[in-house]
């Protein structure tokens, strides 16, 4: 398959440097550790790890955590909350 499209992205130099050095170390540059991402993103139809969102609320996540629930109807009733 021909490379024939580019791909731009902005990023702090700190950043930038790092993962340089990094991919330098492994003997791989940017566009190919970019390749290797692309590639394997078109091929599993995912990201390569997994992504999490945290609760912005620790307290509120411990507390939902820890409740007990005596039937599917309390489960319903407290994901509606």
């Amino acid at each position: 398959m021909t490379a024939d499209a580019i791909i731009r992205a902005r990023i702090d130099s700190a950043t930038k440097q790092k993962a340089i050095a990094a991919l330098d170390a492994m003997g791989l540059s940017v566009s190919d550790a970019i390749r290797l991402l692309m590639l394997r993103i078109a091929e599993e139809k995912r990201l390569p790890f997994e992504l999490k969102v945290p609760n912005g609320d620790p307290v509120q996540a411990g507390e939902r955590g820890s409740r007990h629930l005596d039937s599917g109807e309390d489960l319903f009733r407290d994901l509606e909350h």
